[in-house]
């Protein structure tokens, strides 16, 4: 369903608002929608967690404790290789120090309406 000119209009207020008051997180915030996971990451992790989990394997069957530890480091190391950001989408936290502890006006504005609408 698409926003109304007046909804597009106070999201194109809240936007410009976030940029003024906070433009680290604006920033974190826009890169973070863009890709979550690095294609390239993903494969590489996943074969590497595939190499270790047969080197797990087969330490395990033949009883070599050593390889066996091994392999498991092998996948560790590979799963966290495939679930990890690359360093352009990485975003610092949403509560984080840079974040403004005092409200705008045009945000208790925002929030008296929220709370008029809530409770009638």
């Amino acid at each position: 369903m698409p926003l109304s000119e007046r909804e597009q209009k106070l999201l194109e207020q809240l936007e410009q608002q976030l940029n003024a008051e906070d433009p680290h997180f604006a920033t974190s915030m826009s890169e973070a929608g863009t890709s979550r996971f690095s294609t390239t990451r993903l494969v590489a992790g996943a074969v590497t967690a595939a190499v270790g989990l047969g080197a797990l394997l087969w330490g395990v069957s033949q009883q070599f404790i050593w390889l066996g530890i091994i392999g498991f480091v092998i996948m560790a190391a590979g799963v966290y290789v495939a679930t990890s950001r690359s360093k352009g989408t990485r975003g610092g936290p949403a509560g984080s120090a840079t974040a403004s502890k005092k409200t705008s006006p045009f945000m208790a504005n925002l929030e008296q309406r929220w709370e008029e609408r809530r409770n009638p």
